[in-house]
């Protein structure tokens, strides 16, 4: 291999490795929310800056799968969980 092209290779390697760091170091709490509608029950997980918005997050992705709709979704993601477990990193 020619080496410009094997730095080339590196610099991209190291940039991606960069970015994943930056982008998992934010995440500093993850979520697990379980919840009910419309007699379907789901749970997702999702990690943020911040429990309250691993929380939110976490809520509306479980809610994705239950509901069709714009009203739905605001319906469900107002409801109650039935579990919320969220741990800090």
């Amino acid at each position: 291999m020619k080496r410009g092209t094997v730095i080339t290779i590196v610099a991209i390697v190291a940039f991606a490795a960069l970015l994943l760091f930056n982008t998992l170091s934010a995440q500093k709490a993850e979520c697990t929310v379980c919840v009910e509608y419309n007699g379907h029950r789901n749970c997702a997980t999702a990690s943020h800056a911040n429990e309250a918005d691993a929380k939110t997050s976490a809520q509306t992705t479980a809610c994705g799968v239950l509901v069709s709709g714009m009203n739905e979704s605001i319906a469900c993601g107002r409801s109650t969980p039935l579990s919320v477990q969220c741990r800090t990193r």
